[in-house]
């Protein structure tokens, strides 16, 4: 089924400890999400560039058969840059410029063929905008959102106000944390379910993922790579594959979702094995399978 994805497009600067900088490559939680997506279903890409945006970008997208009717592009505008380096445990890194630009004034209005979509997911971004995209979606199926400190902070009423709207949320450990005010990760996790989603997938980095329902709790291992060249969008490749697993098969059964975990697992190793999307360009779905495999059987005992 066609996933419909609403977030950030970027153009990043990253350096690292020991692989060297690049600038002005393409990042982005919806680009990341998107992508990875598209190894396993159709997508509907919706955020918004300046006119700076480099044209080799859409049709890398386009390439993919992502749907890029839903991309604004503000004449006159730049696009949303941010600059960052990784430190030496590249876990951890500090940001060194952020420029909104035109994500400032950024107001989704979906395509018609969008706001049909079963299943929806709200990259991170500002949470009044992420209740106003689920206002345009009346017939979806199921809606993951991810969120940060920084709306759980300033903007703690409206992420309040979403978590009674969604079936899901995605965010990292020290995130469900702060929402919940409990330093105890599992116990966390629980209590974020009764803010109102179905399901919670805490995200640990290295540490791979937890997930938390009603009736369920359990936790997957990161795939152990030594090539770590670039962990930015690592997060939202591990959403676009969780996500467009879960739209390929069409439901969202238990069994599905544990199986979606795991390919949002495996594609997001290959995102850090090299800068924004180069490694998973080089990348096809029988690339993916075989390295499942070998998950599966790292997990097997």
């Amino acid at each position: 089924m066609p996933l419909v994805v609403v977030g950030s497009v970027a153009l990043d600067s990253v350096e690292t400890p020991t692989h060297g900088k690049r600038d002005d490559v393409l990042g982005g939680s919806a680009v990341f999400f998107s992508y990875t997506a598209s190894f396993f279903t159709s997508v509907r890409l919706a955020g918004v560039i300046g006119e700076d945006w480099p044209p080799q970008h859409l049709k890398m997208l386009q390439e993919r058969s992502i749907d890029t009717a839903g991309l604004q592009v503000i004449p006159g505008g730049k696009t949303f840059r941010w600059s960052g380096r990784y430190l030496t445990n590249m876990n951890d890194r500090e940001t060194l410029s952020l420029n909104l630009n035109v994500m400032a004034q950024f107001d989704p209005v979906l395509p018609e063929h969008y706001r049909k979509c079963k299943y929806l997911f709200l990259a991170n971004g500002a949470t009044e905008i992420q209740l106003r995209v689920i206002d345009q979606c009346p017939g979806v199926q199921l809606i993951v959102a991810d969120t940060m400190d920084h709306w759980i902070i300033n903007d703690r009423e409206n992420v309040l106000k979403m978590l009674k709207r969604i079936d899901g949320l995605v965010l990292n450990d020290s995130e469900a944390k702060l929402l919940t005010g409990d330093e105890n990760l599992v116990r966390a996790g629980r209590s974020v379910l009764k803010f109102g989603p179905r399901f919670v997938v805490v995200k640990k980095g290295e540490h791979g993922a937890m997930f938390f329902s009603e009736h369920e709790t359990y936790v997957l291992p990161a795939f152990p790579t030594c090539q770590v060249v670039d962990p930015t969008g690592a997060g939202d490749c591990f959403a676009g594959g969780m996500m467009g697993y879960l739209a390929e098969q069409g439901n969202f059964e238990p069994k599905t979702l544990k199986a979606a975990m795991a390919y949002g697992t495996v594609v997001a190793s290959f995102c850090v094995e090299d800068f924004s999307l180069d490694r998973l360009q080089q990348i096809d779905r029988a690339s993916i399978e075989r390295r499942m495999t070998e998950y599966r059987q790292m997990l097997t005992f």
